[in-house]
C-alpha cells in the first residue's frame, strides 16, 4: 500500500510485518558545480511539494493518468536527492529493511540498465534502505555519483535520452520489496535500540535564492540529467539475495513537472528557486560527509559513466542552460557516522 502523507511517500506492507513501512521524501538541495571536481553532500533545503496525479485529472496528460502515481515541481537545472526512512522495530533494535529500485526515465540509477521487473544481482540494480539513507544521483563510479539535475524532457540532456535516444518516460520510478518476516526475525533477535542517527539537514539562516531560469517547453514533463560529481557510496547488499520477498512489491511513478506550469495545473505556486552553491558556501553553512562502517560500495555503472553531464553537453550544444556554475571550496563539512557503536573510534588511513 502506498500513501502520500505530508509530501512523503509511505509504502507499507502490513501483511509482512506491522513495522514494514518505508518513507521516501524528495529533498530540494543545492545544485553542486558541474566542473569536474568532486563535492561533498549538499544539505536539504526542504522537501518538494508532492501531489496525487489523480487529483488533477482534467489538467494533466492522459499518459500521466495512465501511469498514476504522484507529481512534484522542478525548475530547469534544479537538483534533488531522495531520503529513505524506515520505522524502528523497538524490540529488535533496528529499522525494517527494504530493497528499493530507483530509476529515472526508466534508466536504473544504480546499474545503468533499462528498467526490468524484479530484483537482480550482477549488477545489483537496487539499494538497501535504510542502510542507504540517501540517493543523490546516478552511480557512475565506486564512491561517486552524478547529481540528479532536472532538464526539460525532449531537450536531449536526460540520461534516458542519451542512452535510449528517446524522451519517452521522464520522471522517477520506484519499486520497493520488503525483507521476509521470518528472515527479519532470524537476523535481528530482540535487543535494545541503537543510538539515534544524525540527520542530514541545512542549518543557519535562510539564504538568498537564485533567479528562476527561463525554460521554454512544449509539455510539463521533466527528466533527470547527470549533474556535478559528488562523493557518495551506493552500498552493496549486505544480506542474501533471497532474503527479499520478491513476491510482494509496491511501485510508484513520480512525475517531474515543469515548475513554470505547476501553478496552472495545481493552483499552487512552486517553491522559490534554491540558493546557489556559491552563496551557500560563502555564508559558511554546512555540507555533509557520510561514513558507514562495514558496508562495501558498488563499483558503479560503466554505462552511466558514459553519460555526458549537463555542462559537458551544454558546451557541445553551445547553449547556456547551466547558470551559476561557479566552483566552490566547502570548508564547513559535517561528518555523519553510521554503523559505529557509541564512543567507538574510527580507524582511518595513515
Amino acid at each position: 500500500m502506498i500513501e502520500l502523507r505530508n509530501d512523503t511517500l509511505v509504502i507499507s506492507f502490513p501483511e509482512i510485518h506491522p513495522a514494514a513501512r518505508l518513507r521516501i521524501s524528495f529533498q530540494r538541495t543545492l545544485r553542486i558545480p558541474d566542473d569536474g571536481r568532486s563535492y561533498p553532500l549538499p544539505p536539504s533545503i526542504g522537501a518538494f511539494p508532492v501531489r496525487h496525479v489523480d487529483d488533477f485529472a482534467a489538467r494533466v496528460s492522459p499518459q500521466w493518468l495512465e501511469r498514476g502515481g504522484v507529481m512534484l515541481p522542478m525548475f530547469q537545472a534544479e537538483a534533488m536527492w531522495l531520503d529513505f526512512g524506515s520505522d524502528l522495530v523497538p524490540e529488535h533494535g533496528v529499522s525494517y529493511p527494504f530493497a528499493v529500485k530507483i530509476a529515472a526515465g526508466k534508466i536504473n540509477a544504480a546499474s545503468g540498465e533499462d528498467w526490468r521487473e524484479g530484483l537482480h544481482r550482477g549488477p545489483q540494480d537496487y539499494l538497501v534502505a535504510p542502510k542507504q539513507p540517501w540517493l543523490d544521483g546516478y552511480c557512475v563510479e565506486k564512491g561517486f555519483i552524478r547529481q540528479f539535475v532536472a532538464m526539460p524532457l525532449g531537450s536531449g540532456y536526460s540520461a534516458e535520452e542519451q542512452l535510449t535516444g528517446k524522451a519517452e518516460h521522464g520522471g522517477v520510478q520506484i519499486a520497493v520489496y520488503p525483507m521476509k518476516r521470518a528472515v527479519f526475525e532470524r537476523r535481528f533477535p530482540k535487543r535494545p535500540p541503537p543510538p539515534p542517527f544524525a540527520a542530514r539537514a541545512a542549518m543557519g539562516p535562510p539564504m538568498p535564492s537564485a533567479a528562476p531560469m527561463d525554460c521554454c517547453m512544449e509539455s510539463a514533463g521533466m527528466g533527470l540529467a547527470a549533474g556535478g560529481r559528488m562523493r557518495q557510496e551506493i552500498y552493496d547488499d549486505p544480506y542474501d539475495f533471497y532474503d527479499w520477498d520478491s513476491a510482494v512489491t509496491s511501485r510508484c511513478f513520480v512525475h517531474l513537472c515543469n515548475s513554470l506550469v505547476w501553478q496552472s495545473i495545481t493552483g499552487s505556486a512552486p517553491p522559490h528557486p534554491a540558493p546557489t552553491a556559491d552563496s551557500y558556501t560563502r555564508a559558511g553553512l554546512p555540507w555533509f560527509d557520510y561514513y558507514s562502517d562495514g558496508l562495501a560500495a558498488l563499483p558503479g555503472s560503466d554505462r552511466l559513466a558514459g553519460v555526458k553531464s549537463v555542462a559537458e553537453l551544454s558546451a557541445e550544444k553551445g547553449d547556456a542552460v547551466l547558470p551559476e556554475n561557479t566552483p566552490v571550496s566547502p570548508e564547513n563539512i559535517h561528518l555523519i557516522r553510521a554503523g559505529l557503536t557509541p564512543g567507538q573510534v574510527r580507524e582511518g588511513e595513515f
